[in-house]
């Protein structure tokens, strides 16, 4: 006999619900047309999150500059790690949505799924407090926060630092294309360094289809330096 959904995320969050209208209520998209649906959750999620791995952080690298802490935390709560853990614990499976917007993918949405998560954190501070998030979180991120040796740069400030070490003007970056329905669109984003030649790539949100790109321009830049 199949699983309950609802008990399979309960049992990879090692946590089960008193009011479980909470989890029902984090795991509801809009498009199911219910009255409660995630999105309040999903804005409290998000700061309980990033509450909990900054203070992780600081406990983790006691010596390291605030510049550098935010590096890393950036890296930690950005949409695709969000997403990444939401699949490990089969978030989509239990979400709760139209017939058309699961049709359409949504339960594999990478926005959908981050968001989803942090509802689902949202729901999990109501119902248990702080130290039952920070628990969950420090489980689901693993040894994520270790594995980073160094504190990660974002590449679109990797970028400007190199147009910038050559006296060049910052990098310059224009939306050449959307294509997709309204709930899954995905963005073309065109960068370029002035005299050198441009990159474009594609992502589900702006800010990821301009890091994509913004990455594989500098990749390309550093190889004609080589």
């Amino acid at each position: 006999m199949a699983k309950d959904p609802i008990d399979e995320v309960q049992d990879s969050l090692d946590y089960r619900f008193r009011k479980i209208d909470m989890l029902y209520r984090a795991l509801t998209h809009s498009s199911a047309g219910a009255g409660d649906n995630y999105e309040r959750l999903e804005f409290l999620g998000d700061r309980v999150i990033g509450l909990v791995v900054a203070d992780w952080l600081l406990e983790t690298y006691p010596d390291e500059k605030e510049g550098a802490l935010a590096k890393r935390h950036a890296a930690l709560v950005q949409g695709q790690m969000l997403a990444d853990i939401a699949r490990l614990v089969r978030l989509g499976d239990a979400m709760q949505f139209s017939e058309a917007e699961r049709a359409a993918g949504g339960a594999k949405n990478v926005n959908i799924l981050a968001d989803g998560l942090e509802a689902v954190i949202g729901a999990l501070f109501i119902d248990g407090g702080y130290e039952s998030c920070e628990r969950v979180i420090k489980r689901l991120w693993g040894n994520a926060i270790r594995i980073m040796k160094e504190p990660p740069q974002d590449p679109k400030t990797a970028l400007q630092e190199w147009a910038q070490g050559r006296g060049l003007p910052l990098p310059s970056y224009t939306l050449v294309g959307r294509e997709g329905p309204d709930h899954a669109p995905v963005f073309e984003i065109n960068v370029a360094v002035e005299g050198y030649p441009s990159w474009t790539a594609k992502g589900t949100s702006r800010r990821t289809a301009e890091k994509d790109a913004a990455g594989m321009l500098l990749a390309h830049l550093k190889e004609m330096e080589a």
